[in-house]
């Protein structure tokens, strides 16, 4: 059974050849019937527009229906723990829930964000695993505690039709400033990311606000199989200086779990990490990318997003593409081009 947990869970041939039928839809945008009679689920514990809207497209652009579920608005709320009294707002548990959905489609694709209050919890993905655990059909990971494969292969397509030549070109992803902690499974996919693609890449982010130290060492070990680097820094002007690829984005500090108000605090400090003209102008006329949505002169200026470097919509656009090459996949569909079956990683 195919599901896409993280791409860390697969065989490099399976990564290699979604990213190839990415880049192919893009360039050969149809309608088809290859997954005619297939029913798709997608589970959102959290908001979305562009997953949501991408994958509900991407199916019927294949030919197959989406039923989109938000639990605890029009169906019920769900509970993700084991061996709890649920006795609280939750009316059903995800195993009841799951095992019949599973009974109803031919694949889930399912979003559970972190909590960002129980660390434990979201390093074992444990909404998510709930989810995977429960159900008899693949599962897709539409973004979880700790990793957004989706995203992960549309940035991946969008890289390298923007640069063309990806090995030892470099990119920045760089901290953000927000209003609010976010979670880190967009970086965390974003460095594993580039490591695959053999760039050098640099985590440029204040002291405080480092990507956990499990992440790094996937993404180094990646790096050195593929040729590239990844390496941290406090440096934000030093780290921008020759960069091909600024990606920005938010993500919570170190502290949020043990002390959400240093953390606040932290955060408040630092809305000198903003992306503006004066932080792009270091680089080597850098492509700029967001995963969206983003907030305009908190995060990053209009200057930049107005820009033509700008290739936060591309990248959007290249959810739909890169989440059809993952269905095909996911379902081995005949008449795709796809013909690399899952493995797990060796």
């Amino acid at each position: 059974m195919n599901h896409l947990t993280s791409w860390s869970d697969l065989s490099t041939d399976v990564w290699d050849a979604c990213l190839e039928r990415a880049l192919w839809h893009r360039q050969n945008s149809a309608w088809s019937d290859a997954a005619a009679h297939k029913a798709l689920g997608l589970v959102f514990f959290n908001p979305s527009l562009r997953t949501r809207t991408s994958m509900d497209v991407a199916a019927a652009q294949l030919g197959a229906h989406a039923v989109t579920l938000t639990p605890g608005n029009g169906t019920w709320g769900l509970e993700t723990r084991d061996g709890v009294t649920m006795d609280g707002l939750e009316a059903e548990h995800v195993t009841e829930a799951f095992g019949v959905l599973s009974r109803y489609v031919d694949a889930l694709g399912v979003r559970t964000f972190a909590t960002l209050t129980d660390h434990r919890a979201d390093r074992a993905d444990q909404a998510f695993r709930a989810a995977v655990a429960a159900s008899t059909v693949p599962v897709v990971n539409l973004e979880s505690a700790r990793w957004h494969p989706c995203q992960e292969l549309g940035d991946a397509a969008t890289v390298t039709e923007t640069l063309g030549e990806t090995r030892r070109k470099k990119l920045v992803l760089h901290w953000a400033p927000h209003p609010k902690p976010l979670p880190r499974a967009v970086p965390n996919s974003a460095v594993m990311m580039a490591a695959r693609l053999g760039m050098e890449v640099i985590v440029a982010r204040p002291p405080g606000f480092g990507l956990d130290a499990d992440v790094l060492e996937l993404a180094k070990k990646e790096a050195s199989r593929t040729g590239g680097s990844v390496t941290e820094s406090a440096d934000s002007a030093g780290a921008l200086s020759g960069a091909n690829v600024v990606y920005a984005k938010a993500w919570s500090g170190t502290s949020v779990y043990d002390d959400p108000d240093h953390e606040a605090t932290q955060r408040a400090s630092h809305a000198d990490w903003r992306i503006d003209v004066a932080k792009m102008s270091r680089t080597d006329r850098a492509a700029f990318m967001h995963c969206l949505p983003v907030r305009r002169n908190v995060v990053v200026t209009d200057g930049v997003l107005e820009d033509d470097r700008a290739a936060h919509v591309l990248q959007a656009e290249y959810r739909l593409h890169a989440q059809k090459a993952i269905l095909e996949w996911v379902w081995g569909l005949e008449g795709s081009g796809f013909s690399v079956q899952g493995s797990p990683a060796g």
